[in-house]
């Protein structure tokens, strides 16, 4: 599921870059891998565990941003003989190079994630594997955990098989250059099929009651300004694609059948999602009107959601918000056949789980060899079993770095958009309120489409209503954007 995109334009020395780097010392980032780690790397990197099952004459093609070194997926899609389509949907074997116990693995349980920040990301393992020998890089033969499933003609899973084997990548398309095939129609069968695939897949989606949320990649872009040393910034957005929904409605049904296979085994990791609380939602009712949308009171959230068009700033905005409603997710494990009560992820409206980012994400390395033994009729490796109860909590803290960090993001960067606009007036809504306090808020202005706190008025703040709202301060890395009642 998404997370908040943001992406800097701006010079290494300008305001916000310091910033970025303050708040990755203030963390305690890692900057760099232990040796141990690297000296790891580089031995595996040499002489990784290969399968014996060689599938390198399967045509896979990647799809992904157009810098992205650390491949997690590539897939290969085709049209059964008597109906319906088969995909191929190969992951980056992490197993095959990291070896429970030794220094990559117990680095990798302490990064637990990704981060990502505007400027740069801090990845779980070493470039050297991440973007390297373990990346399903294109022309080169790879281990992977390779995915067979069969859909019949209206997109539904009719079979899945998952097993390792030697893969190659014969083809790595970016989003851009892959929707121009397609809309051109020059895209070879394989790649023609992913529209067709994942259309039908996004009409089972809508039909189970799901929703994908097709946000926008926050872009801040420093502008020049004569006179000065370090420019202004201004705030855009990059729409995605509709080859970015289709490639991501491939990784859901993944997902989708990895959850499946591990409920009818009796052990597993489940991604689940209670349904959101009526004060969330509330919040984000009060945020559309904030952005001038119409939400009437009898349209589901999910309907909603698919009506709007990212390509309008208002309803990108609105987008980036609707990720609130996600932060309810966790990790449910189960063994030994006891099957949890809540098996459903309720934006994806189905069981499913975290399974094909191993480059990026501690879980997934876990989750495909649960299914590997699911699919071999035997029990998961004895490191597996020995993890499983401790991974929803460790999944949770890599989670609340991983959220700190792209909140802080997010208000280093609101900071330096408005850092030259204080004294400002500007329009905006109330959406949210704080009980004992009435007159401390928070206001969604209306443009830029930024999310700040209120304070210093006499009255209370009316709640869910329209006020003018004066900038009080902004300075990014230091002080966090504030308004006051204009």
């Amino acid at each position: 599921m998404p997370r908040r995109h943001l992406k800097v334009t701006a010079a290494v020395d300008a305001p916000l870059r310091a910033a970025l780097r303050g708040l990755r010392a203030e963390l305690a980032v890692p900057e760099t891998f232990p040796a141990a780690v690297l000296d790891e790397a580089q031995q595996v990197a040499q002489a990784p565990r290969l399968p014996d099952r060689d599938a390198t004459d399967l045509p896979l093609f990647s799809i992904d941003p157009a810098a992205s070194q650390d491949l997690d997926q590539a897939m290969h899609l085709a049209r059964r003989p008597r109906g319906g389509f088969r995909v191929h949907y190969a992951i980056a074997d992490v197993a095959a190079f990291v070896t429970p116990g030794l220094a990559l693995d117990t680095e990798a349980h302490r990064r637990i994630t990704t981060l990502y920040f505007p400027d740069r990301k801090v990845p779980l393992h070493p470039a050297l594997l991440s973007e390297g020998a373990a990346s399903l890089l294109p022309g080169q033969a790879r281990p992977a955990v390779l995915w067979t499933l069969d859909l019949d003609a209206d997109g539904r899973t009719v079979s899945t098989d998952v097993r390792r084997a030697l893969v190659r990548n014969r083809t790595r398309f970016d989003y851009a250059s892959a929707q121009r095939h397609i809309d051109a129609g020059t895209a070879e069968e394989p790649l023609a099929l992913l529209q067709t695939v994942g259309t039908l897949r996004e009409q089972r989606e809508a039909e189970r009651g799901g929703i994908s949320l097709n946000v926008p990649e926050q872009q801040i872009i420093e502008v020049p300004t004569p006179g000065r040393a370090t420019g202004t910034y201004e705030l855009a957005y990059r729409v995605p694609l509709p080859t970015d929904r289709w490639n991501a409605q491939i990784s859901l049904l993944t997902g989708m059948a990895a959850a499946e296979l591990m409920i009818a085994h009796g052990t597993g990791v489940l991604r689940t999602l209670p349904a959101a609380p009526d004060g969330a939602v509330g919040r984000l009712r009060r945020t559309a009107k904030a952005l001038g949308i119409d939400w009437p009171h009898h349209v589901p959230y999910a309907e909603l959601v698919r009506s709007l068009d990212p390509h309008q700033p208002r309803h990108a905005a609105f987008l980036q918000e609707c990720t609130t409603l996600l932060r309810g997710a966790g990790y449910t494990v189960f063994s030994g056949g006891k099957v949890p009560e809540l098996t459903l992820h309720s934006a994806v409206a189905a069981p499913y789980t975290h399974c094909t980012a191993p480059l990026r994400r501690l879980v997934d390395r876990y989750t495909s060899e649960i299914c590997l033994a699911a699919v071999a009729g035997r029990e998961p490796p004895e490191w597996v079993l020995a993890d499983l109860d401790a991974l929803p909590a460790k999944m949770a803290d890599g989670a609340r770095r991983a959220g700190t960090v792209e909140r802080e993001c997010l208000d280093i960067v609101e900071a330096a958009l408005l850092m030259d606009r204080i004294g400002e007036v500007f329009d905006a809504c109330v959406v949210d309120v704080m009980e004992h306090e009435p007159t401390v808020g928070t206001v969604q202005l209306a443009d830029p489409a930024v999310v700040a706190r209120i304070e210093g008025g006499t009255e209370p703040l009316p709640l869910g209503e329209r006020l003018r709202v004066r900038l009080t301060r902004a300075d990014p890395g230091r002080a966090k954007a504030l308004f006051t009642p204009a």
